[in-house]
């Protein structure tokens, strides 16, 4: 039996209900995840915002998919989307324009397939296109698999190599800073 091919593509509106249902996947180890983040990647993410954000006038964010094709002499039925990865374009005043992958994510039975090293390829690829010097992205230091492929893919770890901390600023904060 011949093994399904994987096409990387640009998401589109139908997607959504797809990304959607990705998103809020399960994390493989909930015991492991800061209570802050919840048990499901985005559990605030509803599904008008996620279209209209990303496939709206003015996009917030863009989005790749990973869908299976179906096997060479197999039923050409639909293709079955199985990851994606949602990133967006900011300013770097030291580097000019970047990429920032926000999620990279494939479904738990297809991983150690290369899909996930596809998708950033593929963001790589994009920023090129668009001019970007950096591609960055964050990762949580628990999830040992996506680190260890990060530096495999020759990405530098920030935090080890210049001390970099990443912060935020929740919601309420922000009130508090704007006076609101």
């Amino acid at each position: 039996m011949a093994m399904a091919s994987v096409r990387i593509r640009q998401a589109e509106e139908g997607d959504c209900g797809n990304i959607l249902k990705l998103i809020r996947d399960p994390l493989p180890d909930p015991a492991s995840v800061p209570h802050t983040l919840g048990t499901s990647r985005v559990r605030e993410t509803r599904g008008p915002a996620l279209r209209a954000d990303g496939f709206g006038e003015n996009p917030f964010y863009c989005c790749l998919v990973a869908e299976l094709l179906p096997a060479p002499g197999e039923p050409q039925g639909p293709c079955v989307v199985v990851g994606y990865g949602l990133y967006y374009f900011i300013y770097s005043t030291w580097k000019g324009r970047s990429v920032y992958l926000e999620d990279v994510y494939v479904k738990p039975e297809y991983r150690g397939q290369g899909i996930g090293s596809k998708i950033i390829k593929k963001v790589a690829e994009v920023a090129l296109e668009r001019g970007c010097s950096q591609l960055r992205l964050t990762v949580l230091d628990w999830n040992k698999g996506a680190v260890d492929l990060y530096k495999a893919l020759g990405a530098r770890d920030l935090t080890e190599a210049e001390g970099w901390h990443s912060f935020r600023f929740e919601e309420e904060a922000m009130r508090e800073l704007a006076g609101k």
